[in-house]
């Protein structure tokens, strides 16, 4: 649940997020959702139901090794069918619509992001060496903690640079609350600690 703190019509940053980042956010959401409907499903359908999702994933051409070796996914995938989810395009607009949903949706779930797979949840712009940069802030779950760094991306170009893993909360609405505080001349001496 949101903290009481960040009230329904306070200023909230969208966050600037590329379209790789974006698709794995959504299927995230569609694997969270499908997962949040096997919760719901009576124990004694949940045999029923997976012998219907593997018969489907054989029938559209899945290799049957992959239906044997990952039963769970094969199951996951035939429950995010059968639910009437947006597609990405509406995803996506609600995504920049409704960010704080989407941040509670991340902080309840079970398979949030992760060091190796990092949510962007705010982003910067700043100039700095007569160059425009986008700041993000990276976050992921780290047991009972969130953890964040800030990685830089020079607009219009591939780089990017990033710092350490430098912020720690209880829950993601306080780093990206410090994240949005910070001024200028902050951010900037955070992207000279990550350049070379």
């Amino acid at each position: 649940m949101a903290p009481s703190s960040l009230m329904r019509g306070d200023p909230i940053s969208v966050p600037v997020l590329d379209n790789t980042e974006l698709r794995v956010r959504y299927g995230s959401y569609r694997r969270r959702q499908a997962a949040r409907l096997l919760q719901m499903v009576p124990r004694e359908a949940v045999r029923p139901l997976y012998r219907r999702a593997r018969a489907a994933a054989l029938d559209s051409g899945v290799d049957p090794e992959d239906v044997t070796n990952d039963p769970l996914a094969v199951l996951l995938g035939y429950c995010e069918r059968l639910l009437p989810l947006p597609s990405f395009d509406i995803w996506h607009e609600d995504l920049r619509r409704h960010p704080d949903a989407h941040l509670e949706d991340l902080d309840d779930s079970a398979d949030g992001p992760t060091a190796d797979a990092p949510s962007t949840l705010a982003t910067h712009e700043l100039t700095f060496g007569g160059r425009e940069w986008l700041a993000r802030l990276r976050a992921f779950r780290d047991g009972g903690f969130w953890r964040a760094y800030i990685a830089f991306e020079e607009v219009d170009r591939d780089r990017v640079y990033r710092t350490t893993a430098v912020f720690c909360e209880r829950d993601p609405w306080d780093l990206r609350r410090r994240f949005l505080s910070f001024e200028p001349a902050s951010l900037e001496a955070f992207l000279r600690s990550a350049l070379p």
